[in-house]
């Protein structure tokens, strides 16, 4: 169980899923809480992150920190994900060791899973066949991180969970148009079609594929859940946290359509990549252990949109 006083470091409280973190822990009375921008830490710099576990020696570590995207960026730097992904787990993990962090949580991706993979997919479903192609440099980084972790256990008797999200939403996204997931980037697209008086959005893909949505701060929740709760022996290798809801992409995007109150045509350019036909997470284990999800999808998308419009007019996003 973790104390109030317990010094925690949050890795990547800037960006989406770092910042919900923190916010749960504080909002939960936590005040001992250390965080680095990545100006002032490089995460893939291994001198710079053992010098910083060494003098900081925190007690637990939330590793939120990495390079995310949807398929177009996945696709364009395969090199930049896999070596970023990798370095900051690589480092993070160890110097958690060296410093005798007592519990760590490592956040991965249902990217890792197979393209084929058996839906719901099941924890048990990792590596039992070949990974989507879109997105395969992301996905070895994150497995990569997960077996270290695993093995780290193992050899070393370290506590360090696994968990493996399915597709995030909500505050503090990037809304990055080419980099960022489909439905920070769908609102954009949405939004700026609308500031401009646009007739059509044009968008990747059929739309056919299904996809599952957490609300990132229903993640937030589970994971200090997990950590609060229970130890890497209890939870195995990795687990699972999402809603077992899906919703096609085409389907998204008119709901999406719907908040931002675009008006025109949503049409679909069938040349690009779908990605995987299908990924919904089995979620009855982390069931099982207490928690679930709070916010529905309609009330998220409401949210963000709140979110992403006070972040436009105060010019803090990037063009």
């Amino acid at each position: 169980m973790m104390d109030l006083q317990d010094k925690i470091y949050v890795a990547g409280h800037q960006g989406l899923v770092g910042s919900a973190i923190l916010r749960r822990l504080q909002e939960e009375g936590y005040g001992n809480i250390v965080f680095k921008s990545h100006r002032e830490l490089d995460l893939t710099r291994q001198s710079e992150v053992e010098a910083f576990f060494l003098a900081e020696r925190p007690r637990y570590v939330f590793l939120g920190a990495g390079l995310v995207g949807g398929i177009l960026a996945n696709t364009t730097y395969p090199a930049e994900f896999f070596y970023s992904n990798l370095a900051v787990a690589l480092n993070v993990v160890h110097s958690s060791y060296l410093a005798g962090v007592k519990k760590l949580l490592f956040l991965g991706s249902s990217c890792i899973y197979p393209r084929e993979a058996p839906q719901p997919i099941p924890e048990e479903a990792l590596l039992t066949s070949p990974l989507e192609p879109t997105n395969e440099a992301y996905a070895l980084a994150k497995i990569a991180g997960l077996k270290m972790c695993s093995h780290y256990n193992r050899q070393y008797g370290t506590d360090f969970l696994s968990v493996m999200p399915t597709n995030l939403y909500g505050p503090n996204d990037h809304y990055h148009p080419e980099k960022s997931h489909v439905l920070p980037a769908l609102l954009r697209k949405f939004h700026e079609a609308k500031e401009t008086g646009a007739s059509e959005v044009l968008l990747w893909g059929s739309g056919s594929p299904l996809r599952e949505f957490l609300y990132v701060d229903d993640l937030a929740e589970a994971v200090v859940f997990l950590m609060e709760n229970f130890s890497a022996p209890d939870l195995g290798e990795t687990i699972n946290i999402g809603t077992g809801e899906e919703i096609s992409i085409r389907d998204l995007a008119e709901r999406v359509r719907r908040v931002v109150g675009f008006e025109g045509k949503i049409s679909w350019d069938s040349t690009k990549p779908d990605g995987m036909p299908r990924k919904l997470l089995d979620v009855h284990r982390i069931l099982s252990l207490g928690w679930s999800p709070k916010v529905s999808l309609s009330e998220g998308l409401e949210r963000t949109y709140r979110d992403f419009k006070a972040r436009w007019e105060a010019g803090t996003i990037v063009p």
